[in-house]
């Protein structure tokens, strides 16, 4: 675990201000992996198979390639990509 110490003549106002920033990331973080779902669900709902299944039988070359796919393949990344920063952002703990 990194620590990392900020100085300030005003600790108490850096401290909200940093507090905010991260409730702020943590907000926007929650609201891409909502549209990121709501894109994978219209995927989904398509081609009748979910994300893991598309992605195994993509990945077996089971599928061909196509726009719809890549854009799929790519959302799946995404999704990955922001629950793990909501999951770094919610490990910051704000110490005295």
């Amino acid at each position: 675990m990194v620590e990392i110490k900020l100085k300030s003549k005003h600790p108490e106002a850096v401290k909200s201000i940093i507090k905010s920033a991260l409730m702020a990331a943590l907000q926007s973080t929650d609201n891409g992996i909502k549209i990121t779902e709501r894109r994978l669900d219209e995927f989904e709902t398509k081609y009748q198979l979910s994300t893991a299944e598309f992605l195994h039988k993509f990945n077996n070359n089971e599928l061909p390639h196509s726009g719809d796919f890549d854009e799929w393949i790519g959302e799946s990344r995404m999704l990955a990509h922001l629950l793990d920063k909501k999951t770094k952002i919610q490990g910051v703990e704000l110490v005295d």
